[in-house]
């Protein structure tokens, strides 16, 4: 009985398909680091306080600008779409809540604003402040 010799193979590491995964995670992490970036806010003239603190960062950041609108996230809200806003986060009582006032905003548009994380559920607000130089 003979024995047939068949031609061996060189084996090969095929690169394309290498490229086209790492690519993937890249595109991936990128899309899910997109997601974790937190609003930083409008530049607002704030309050200063010499007890502010550091908080960790909120869900949402309420800026009030002086003219009394309320932007959250790049749009301009009315009061009853922050308090829907809140509402459909999920749990509200859970939602942390930063409201960033100028410190020329009349304080009627701030209490306003504190009504309407209030009427949301929300229990965990702070409020934006600069320490003082």
């Amino acid at each position: 009985m003979q024995h047939r010799k068949y031609a061996r193979k060189k084996s090969r590491v095929e690169i394309i398909p290498m490229i086209d995964v790492m690519l993937f995670l890249l595109v991936f992490f990128i899309m899910a680091t997109m997601h974790m970036i937190t609003d930083a806010g409008l530049k607002l003239n704030l309050p200063t306080s010499s007890q502010a603190k550091e908080l960790p960062h909120p869900h949402y950041v309420l800026n009030i600008q002086t003219d009394g609108t309320i932007k959250v996230k790049d749009k301009i809200l009315t009061v009853p779409e922050v308090t829907q806003l809140l509402v459909s986060d999920g749990d509200p009582s859970k939602t942390d809540v930063t409201i960033a006032s100028d410190k020329k905003v009349e304080f009627q548009h701030f209490v306003q604003v504190m009504d309407a994380c209030q009427k949301a559920g929300v229990s965990n607000i702070g409020i934006a402040a600069d320490t003082p130089n």
